[in-house]
């Protein structure tokens, strides 16, 4: 099979809107989560991670929409899709290109506002399609907080099959009313700032962004050089309970050993893991006892959550394409406010940004309904 290659990618967060940003955040360790009083949105304050109102008008101004205006889920989307594309030479009207769009929520937020043929995901993908120009229907890959990473397997697979050389891979969930009562609904939204494996952690913070990675099957000639290979991919289910993970571990373990073995790594080959790290008590437990199970508890372990919340559709994406930047730039980042450890299987979370070569990043993904993904990401030399 083909090699797949990351050829760019595009960041939209509370943290940045470009990939400089990112990286500073990582490097000074500055989280974006932040306190909020929004009676809109709870009648106590809340933490969370969310855009600038201001980034949000400028992106209204630059994607007002033709016949039918564009929400701001879907502004999001094109930002971080046109950003992408501008550090390539593909086109992407081609017949060689498609579209896959990962989200949890899409325009959920204008529930009982619009029709309901107006906020379905398949409704923003295609509205996004057109007005790029793009040649195929587009994919849209929504199953729970794997869709980001399961999105980039999906286009992996088809690239290998070659179906298309050049896969648009879009993510993208916003904050809401709606989102944060969801969650706030199974007490698993934590009152201060989330704390990923740590002994006191009491659930996760919320965030929004969009994020793009484009996969190629090669990279082009006078191009830039790519972000990273994804070497290998995995899927799995727990098939254990609606919203709490497996006990064990085994399942998220399996897709795990798919990927490094598709990878053809072994567990001394992966550098570092961006863990998935909700900061919820089941999840990090289950993470930490599947990683111990794949034989990778030695391995220096964190979680962006912790700067920027959970970003839901996003956040295979974004994470993805952060830990790529990282070993890109020789980077070991820190997972942020993490003081003593609190899973029965001890991993090694990173507590200081540090400098250090590696050559292989695992990602990993766990949601609702007992899914679980999990990529492995090699540095391009």
């Amino acid at each position: 099979m083909s090699p797949i290659f990351a050829i760019s990618s595009a960041l939209l967060s509370p943290a940045g809107n470009t990939q400089e940003q990112h990286i500073a955040a990582l490097r000074q360790q500055q989280p974006a989560v932040q306190a909020f009083s929004d009676a809109a949105v709870a009648p106590a304050p809340f933490f969370a991670g969310r855009l600038p109102p201001a980034m949000l008008q400028v992106l209204a101004a630059r994607y007002p929409g033709a016949k039918l205006a564009f929400s701001p889920f879907e502004q999001m989307c094109l930002f971080a899709i046109e950003e992408a594309l501008q550090e390539t030479v593909i086109d992407c009207r081609s017949e060689d290109c498609i579209l896959i769009l990962s989200t949890t929520k899409g325009n959920i937020e204008w529930l009982n506002r619009q029709p309901d043929e107006r906020i379905s995901l398949h409704r923003s993908a295609t509205l996004i399609a057109e007005h790029l120009g793009l040649a195929h229907r587009p994919i849209v890959v929504a199953n729970a907080c794997i869709s980001g990473a399961l999105a980039l397997l999906t286009g992996m697979r088809l690239l290998e099959a070659g179906r298309y050389r050049h896969a648009i891979v879009v993510g993208c969930d916003r904050f809401s009313s709606f989102v944060h009562s969801g969650f706030q609904s199974f007490h698993a939204l934590a009152e201060g700032l989330c704390r990923p494996f740590d002994r006191d952690r009491k659930g996760i913070n919320l965030g929004e962004a969009a994020a793009c990675m484009v996969l190629s099957v090669a990279p082009a000639a006078g191009a830039a050089p790519p972000l990273a290979r994804l070497a290998g991919g995995g899927a799995s289910n727990d098939a254990n309970h609606l919203s709490g993970p497996s006990r064990t571990g085994e399942e998220l373990a399996a897709a795990i050993g798919q990927a490094m073995r598709q990878a053809s790594v072994r567990p001394g080959h992966i550098g570092a893991i961006s863990a998935h790290g909700t900061a919820t008590m089941f999840n990090d437990e289950m993470e930490a006892k599947a990683l111990t199970l794949a034989g990778l508890a030695h391995v220096p372990l964190h979680s962006f959550k912790s700067y920027v919340g959970h970003t839901l559709g996003a956040a295979g994406i974004l994470e993805s394409a952060i830990a790529c930047m990282a070993m890109q730039q020789d980077l070991l980042p820190a997972s942020l406010n993490y003081a003593e450890p609190g899973v029965s299987t001890p991993v090694n979370v990173q507590r200081q940004a540090e400098q250090g070569r590696y050559d292989y990043v695992l990602k990993t993904a766990s949601g609702f309904g007992g899914c679980n993904a999990a990529l492995v990401w090699e540095k391009f030399n």
